[in-house]
């Protein structure tokens, strides 16, 4: 994925914008939808895409349709903050399925884990076998969820 500093104007804006909330829709509709011809509108997904703009297309699939029923956050402090503390440690979160997303922090803690596992029986092998098995991590703090109110999976990106 390139990274570089792309110039969005309005109209990438509402592209963007549209194939977030509806990325399965055809070339020759979103161009219609955002007043563009199907090819001019095909080569600025193509420029988003190799600028890394559009960094990927998926499905979003419901956890619990397939057996995965717990979620948690997991806060965890290093014992070490070295760089080669801080980079074994990501790279055994990179190999963990369950990890779904990872981000340092400021503050207290110094990663953020997002955990989707089937249970609490999946989720304490996962800590015991994997997060506290040698992995340089001093404490953790687990919240699970009990009810998901809102999960935006599009960014704010809308053209004023």
């Amino acid at each position: 994925m390139a990274e570089s500093a792309i110039r969005l104007d309005r109209t990438d804006l509402r592209l963007l914008t549209l194939l977030q909330r509806e990325g399965r829709a055809t070339n020759s509709d979103i161009a219609a939808r955002i007043n563009l011809s199907a090819s001019a509108c095909l080569r600025r997904i193509q420029r988003l895409e190799a600028a890394g703009v559009i960094a990927g297309y998926g499905a979003w699939i419901d956890p619990k349709a397939v057996g995965l029923g717990l979620q948690a956050f997991v806060r965890v402090q290093l014992e070490k903050h070295g760089p080669s503390a801080i980079e074994h440690f990501v790279e055994r979160v990179q190999r963990w399925d369950e990890v779904v997303a990872c981000h340092a922090l400021t503050g207290d803690m110094d990663y953020l884990l997002h955990v989707v596992v089937a249970d609490l029986e999946h989720f304490s092998r996962f800590l015991l076998d994997k997060l506290l098995d040698a992995s340089g991590v001093a404490d953790i703090n687990s919240s699970f969820v009990l009810r998901t109110v809102k999960q935006a999976r599009q960014l704010p990106i809308e053209p004023a």
